[in-house]
């Protein structure tokens, strides 16, 4: 019997980029509350630093280098997810890049496709091997399973300095809501979740930066959003709380976008 609204007892989740910022702080909320976890990034160092913080929560964590862009190398890493776990319940597809910044008109080719490589083909790979686990398992009685998308604001406004960018997240948007109309007669949601402007490492820990205060002053809840406030949302679209939630694009901004 579940322990709580959220349990993720017995469930297994994969996280790209899971080794630092958001995703790390979605890899907390599933171990939280009791999931196991693999997590895959690129950094053997913070693949480890992340293994031993998570595995203090008392669940299993396997990490694996993997670079997204390759498909064969997000097959065999689901492959040795399946030997090693024999299942996988929740796949949240978080690794990105921000790009170069500027004017389309001087963006290198090469520059656009290294960012969609990893942003946008990297994440179809990753959900779509994911989804092929979780049909499989449908398909022998087992109905169930959450793909998650991490997006952004760009999915909604236009982003000048990063139109590759915001064409990614708006690519993969509208892909989970195609896989949460195909795949829903196994029980399988497909969700996006678009959060706003987020404090990482990358700005800087500590005291808030510039940007971080330029941010936190146009948003409605007057400071940046942090990794533990994506916590939460982790948890519950990785739980069968979320069964019945699909096809959705979660905002997560302190009102950011409603008040442009």
């Amino acid at each position: 019997m579940p322990k709580g609204l959220f349990d993720l007892g017995g469930k297994v989740t994969v996280v790209t980029g899971g080794n630092g910022g958001l995703g790390l702080g979605f890899a907390r909320g599933i171990a939280k509350q009791g999931g196991d976890l693999a997590i895959w990034a690129r950094s053997a160092e913070k693949n480890a630093a992340a293994k031993q913080e998570l595995e203090a929560y008392g669940v299993r964590v396997e990490t694996r280098q993997v670079d997204v862009a390759s498909e064969a190398e997000v097959i065999a890493a689901f492959e040795a997810v399946m030997a090693e776990f024999g299942r996988v319940d929740c796949v949240i597809a978080n690794s990105g890049i921000p790009g170069t910044s500027g004017s389309v008109l001087d963006l290198p080719t090469a520059d656009y496709h290294r960012l969609l490589d990893i942003n946008m083909h990297g994440a179809f790979y990753t959900l779509r091997e994911g989804a092929r686990c979780m049909v499989k398992r449908a398909q022998a009685g087992e109905p169930g399973g959450s793909l998650v998308f991490c997006g952004s604001l760009s999915m909604y406004v236009g982003l000048a300095s990063k139109a590759h960018y915001a064409a990614a997240k708006g690519a993969m948007g509208a892909m989970i809501r195609s896989m949460a109309v195909e795949f829903g007669k196994y029980g399988i949601r497909a969700n996006s979740v678009a959060p706003g402007y987020i404090k990482t490492e990358m700005t800087g820990s500590g005291e808030l930066s510039p940007i971080d205060k330029h941010f936190a002053g146009k948003t409605p809840i007057p400071r940046p959003g942090y990794p533990a406030d994506f916590e939460a949302i982790a948890a519950y679209l990785a739980s069968d709380a979320s069964s019945f939630h699909s096809g959705d694009t979660i905002v997560i901004d302190g009102a950011y976008l409603v008040n442009l």
